[in-house]
């Protein structure tokens, strides 16, 4: 399962190319409430067929009712305004008031959305930018940290390749993390080397690779867009991982295991000589505290910090046991 940004634009090519005219919508401002971010997307055919969303349905329908009604007073991108008035909020379903500005672009040209995904592809960011009163969209390689913009007149908005999940061990947890993380748009690959849990390996669209986790680290974690989450329980995999993983690109690196078990690991790694700073990457024990134990409920902690830190929200940091605060360290498991 791709990203929506991917489909999006893999859509509006694919059917540009087949002849039919479509709009792309961009969802620029939001005001209280959205069910949708600035930034999200949708493309929509002459038709009525769509991919993508701007908000919770409702406008969709409303969008592909005017867009098939009424043709643009000239070419230019059109700047759309919903849930302005509390009637307007309440009859397409947006929460608290909330509202949205959205700039439509009609009969979107092919070749820049294509020159796009030949980007995302190549693993670089590029920006899309689009200025109103002319229509002209420029693009240019995206530094690393530009977010969506929009000031009324420039809409600048960032492509990148497909965010990547590499999970070292095969086991239960495994299946549960890749199912769940392939929905939230991550090409997920699983490295094991033990046999018996290859076999028993039943999720479709993954890949699993067999090389020592090492390796398939250093030719994975090539980039920020990546990250990787050790499963095995095993040091002797897992450590493997974790020593190239913590000195790669890679926006987030987590373990398994008890706080006490992820202490020793930490003692190891630097022991076998990996820098304190690059240790101190380390989510171990991985993923939120909400109180998981079973396979799936573990799953879902390590997506919600995967998905915290992937937005730039860090972890709030834990009591540390000690003489003077009154805790004792414990050896229970937080996701794991």
């Amino acid at each position: 399962m791709e990203a929506p940004d991917i489909e999006v634009l893999r859509s509006a090519v694919a059917w540009g190319e087949l002849g039919h005219e479509t709009s792309l919508v961009t969802v620029a401002a939001t005001w209280g409430s959205s069910p949708r971010p600035a930034g999200s997307m949708l493309v929509l055919r002459s038709d009525g067929c769509m991919t993508g969303s701007v908000s919770g349905g409702c406008i969709e329908a409303d969008l592909q009712e005017c867009l098939r009604a009424r043709t643009a007073a000239s070419g230019l991108p059109e700047i759309v305004r919903y849930g302005v008035t509390a009637e307007e909020a309440r009859r397409f379903g947006l929460p608290c008031g909330g509202s949205l500005e959205l700039v439509i672009e009609r009969a979107v040209p092919v070749g820049p959305l294509r020159e796009i995904i030949h980007a995302i592809d190549a693993r670089t960011l590029v920006a899309r930018q689009l200025c109103i009163a002319t229509g002209e969209v420029s693009l240019y390689p995206a530094a690393r940290g530009l977010e969506f913009s929009w000031d009324g007149q420039t809409m600048i908005k960032v492509f990148g390749p497909v965010w990547r999940l590499l999970l070292i061990g095969a086991g239960q947890i495994s299946r549960y993390l890749a199912q769940m993380a392939m929905s939230l748009g991550y090409e997920v690959t699983v490295c094991d080397p033990r046999e018996e849990y290859q076999a028993s390996w039943m999720v479709e669209s993954v890949e699993v690779v067999t090389d020592m986790p090492d390796d398939t680290v250093a030719a994975f974690a090539r980039d920020a867009r990546s990250a990787v989450v050790a499963l095995t329980h095993d040091p002797r995999l897992d450590d493997m991982a974790l020593m190239t993983a913590l000195e790669s690109p890679a926006f987030y690196i987590g373990a398994l295991g008890s706080t006490l078990s992820n202490a020793k690991r930490r003692e190891r790694l630097i022991a076998l000589g990996l820098p304190a700073d690059a240790v101190a990457r380390l989510h171990g024990p991985v993923g939120l505290r909400i109180g998981s134990r079973t396979p799936p409920e573990i799953a879902v902690a390590i997506l919600a910090e995967l998905t915290a830190v992937r937005h730039g929200i860090t972890r709030v940091p834990l009591p540390v046991a000690g003489p003077q605060s009154g805790l004792r360290p414990v050896a229970c498991t937080v996701a794991g």
